[in-house]
């Protein structure tokens, strides 16, 4: 992990090649790099046909290393692959410098985003589960006994031993704190769940705009940057749609790759998404890769159990795109793409807000039914929940009662249907189809 006292660090990368991918792969780990706080001193790829299982790359190209991190200055490392722990400290050893590799960058980085108390929780219970690795085989020289003069004698184990051990104990107790939180979470949920409100998540790959949504959305003030991992802790909003309200979760970003320990590690907080009714899958319109990047998602999605939700595909950012307009595709009579519609928005400046919320209303079958309803002087309490409801348009009174144009969602107007006085309501209901 970085030392959080050293910022900017320079780092030089290796990025193992990626084919066709390799310009993309790179500017991304380029990325991840700099929301960690590095700045890249240089960059080599090295074509890894048979990995090295002692250093990965060969020695040619390890010498070629070495010579660019002692030209450029660069005292850190960053490896665009997943290293064991031999190769790990084989290649600091050859180095001379801190070798770090594509998990535990990421690992740094949620470090460093990790705001909330579970948050922090689930960022050491996933390094601690990392370092584990690193204990197996890495760490050659705890391989002894401790003790041996007066005040020093061990356990009778070796230090390697201790340290699994106690790492094991944090681990339990990581892990048993975050069952409380998701305990905590459940039951909000339920709450939410009783209110009778549908659950919407905002997922998407990393810096597709999710934060900028949420916040055009719901008007709060969560955090939004243009960098990798700017949101991690989620966070829940009320939300105003055309015929009523839902509740939105901004939830963290996914990436290519995501280690697995992250996944594990995060469960609970990605269990906003798997908990959700519906799924907003935030685009980044502008990628030339976006269709991967969808894949990539549904994958993770596919690993928390979120898979079979429904979606609509939020292509975000169009004011990057030169002549894009909002826009909505339906892809009416595709059953297999059904769940899949798009619609085309800049959360930025605003533009397709409101044809987004239409068609989220829609979705979520919000929606409404209008028209006039003549209440006898005997239903006041059916008018005074009309009023708190706010969906009286206009209202008349005389010796009758009242008159009052209402629009009003169905699924309100199905509840005062069912109560007192719901006969003057329950006219304005679209008539059920019979069930056979």
């Amino acid at each position: 992990m970085f030392d959080r006292s050293k910022r900017g660090e320079h780092a030089l990368l290796i990025q193992p090649h990626a084919g066709r991918l390799e310009e993309d792969v790179l500017e991304e780990f380029t990325d991840l790099a700099r929301s960690a706080g590095a700045s890249i001193a240089a960059t080599v790829t090295a074509r890894i046909d048979r990995p090295n299982p002692s250093t990965l790359i060969g020695s040619g190209k390890l010498d070629e290393v070495k010579a660019m991190a002692d030209a450029t200055g660069a005292d850190l490392v960053l490896v665009n692959h997943a290293l064991t722990p031999v190769q790990e400290r084989n290649l600091e050893r050859f180095l001379e410098r801190r070798v770090i590799d594509r998990t535990g960058l990421i690992l740094d980085i949620f470090a460093q985003r990790a705001h909330s108390h579970e948050g922090k929780l689930q960022v050491e219970l996933a390094q601690l589960r990392h370092l584990a690795t690193r204990l197996v085989r890495g760490w050659t020289h705890l391989e002894r006994q401790r003790g041996g003069s007066i005040g020093l004698r061990g356990p009778g184990e070796t230090q390697l031993e201790t340290d699994r051990r106690l790492l094991q104990k944090r681990v339990e107790q990581l892990q048993k704190r975050l069952e409380k939180v998701e305990v905590q979470r459940t039951q909000m949920r339920r709450a939410r769940v009783r209110s009778e409100m549908p659950r919407v998540a905002l997922v998407g790959y990393t810096n597709a705009g999710k934060s900028t949504l949420f916040n055009a959305l719901t008007g709060a003030g969560a955090y939004a940057a243009d960098q990798l991992f700017a949101t991690l802790d989620p966070t829940v909003r009320r939300i105003q749609l055309p015929g009523g309200n839902a509740m939105l979760a901004d939830t963290v970003g996914f990436v290519r790759d995501l280690p697995h320990e992250l996944v594990a590690a995060f469960r609970s907080t990605l269990s906003e998404a798997r908990e959700a009714d519906f799924l907003l899958h935030l685009v980044d319109a502008a990628d030339p890769l976006r269709e991967e990047r969808i894949a990539q998602v549904d994958e993770v999605l596919e690993a928390v159990g979120a898979g079979e939700l429904p979606q609509l595909l939020v292509f975000n950012k169009i004011d990057r795109i030169e002549g894009a307009d909002v826009r909505h595709d339906a892809q009416d009579g595709v059953p297999d793409e059904a769940r899949r519609e798009r619609v085309w928005i800049s959360a930025r400046d605003g533009r397709g807000l409101e044809l987004l919320q239409s068609v989220l209303g829609k979705r979520l079958g919000l929606q409404h039914v209008t028209g006039s309803v003549r209440l006898p002087p005997s239903a006041g309490r059916l008018r005074s929940r009309l009023h708190q409801l706010e969906v009286i348009r206009s209202e008349q009174a005389d010796e009758e009662g009242w008159l009052i144009e209402v629009d009003i969602p169905i699924a309100e107007a199905e509840k005062l249907a069912a109560g007192a006085d719901g006969q003057v309501i329950r006219a304005l209901l679209p008539e059920r189809e019979p069930e056979w």
